[in-house]
């Protein structure tokens, strides 16, 4: 269902409030680059500092300016399952095309915990879901015994895999079956996850490279594995300046550097250091993004 290059859009503030201007823009400039689609309200979007309000209307505005042009996955996740059905049924009504939930965090469930929680939102709620696991920001692993049983469930299409763990992606695929979309959670493994039979990416660097990671996807999906490894270590160097410092300070920065946003964060996260910032300039000088 879900495959491809789908960009965790950053959230351009000016002022302290959304600059829905300049999240308009960054989309147009994706869909120019050849995103499959776009994931509003997510980690990358500072979901955690945006209010109900903005977060829906993060996610509307996609899907406005999308206007079915490519696909709207929508970050509708929270460590609160009724507040995660509440989010994931607006994402539906507004007419997403699907929603990415992460693993509850904070709470640590259990993975019975974990199973009832995502098997609550997807009974509620008529929409394809992609489950998020991402344990260096939630705690808790979505063990691979626990995302077949998921896995099991109509509408849970997919996953996000941020394990950092090849070995565990190469499972989830052996357990879940082709039928069931596992998708990169880090832009560095695309190429090792396609490999083995993953379909994309949810990638941050596609923010201000989309062309480039659109056509490793495309390339891995139509068996042209050599072009795709050669686009892999091409832009090895940007995907990792992109993680100097916590997602998403670097994107936002180099967006900002670039002039397509005013490179704005909302506390507890702020600017990059003087040294990475530095370093970051010097990556995207060279690749001749700057």
């Amino acid at each position: 269902m879900f495959s491809g290059a789908f960009t965790a859009i950053v959230t351009p503030f000016k002022d302290g409030n959304l600059d829905e201007a300049g999240l308009r823009e960054l989309i147009r400039f994706g869909i120019e680059g050849g995103v499959s689609g776009f994931v509003p309200s997510g980690t990358t979007g500072e979901s955690p500092t945006l209010s109900h309000d903005e977060h829906r209307r993060v996610i509307e505005i996609t899907i406005k300016e999308v206007a079915g042009q490519v696909k709207v996955i929508a970050g509708t996740g929270s460590n609160s399952t009724n507040e995660a059905i509440e989010l994931t049924r607006y994402a539906r009504k507004v007419g997403a095309d699907g929603a990415l939930l992460v693993s509850p965090y904070y709470n640590k469930p259990t993975q019975e915990g974990l199973y009832q929680h995502f098997k609550s939102v997807a009974e509620t709620v008529d929409i394809p879901i992609l489950v998020y696991n991402i344990q260096g920001r939630t705690a808790v692993n979505v063990e691979n015994a626990t995302m077949e049983r998921l896995s099991r469930i109509p509408n849970i299409v997919g996953v996000k895999e941020a394990s950092g763990s090849i070995l565990q992606m190469s499972e989830v695929i052996r357990l879940c079956g082709t039928e069931f979309d596992v998708l990169s959670g880090d832009d560095q493994m695309t190429f090792p996850l396609m490999a083995l039979g993953g379909k994309g990416v949810i990638s941050v660097v596609t923010n201000i490279v989309p062309k480039k990671m659109s056509q490793l996807v495309k390339n891995m999906l139509n068996g042209a594995i050599d072009e795709a490894r050669l686009i892999h270590f091409e832009i090895y160097e940007l995907c990792q300046a992109m993680f100097i410092e916590t997602n998403p300070i670097p994107i936002k920065a180099a967006l900002g550097l670039m002039g397509k946003i005013q490179p704005e964060y909302r506390l507890p996260l702020c600017a990059p250091s003087a040294a990475n910032a530095e370093k970051l300039k010097t990556v995207l000088a060279r690749y001749g993004i700057i």
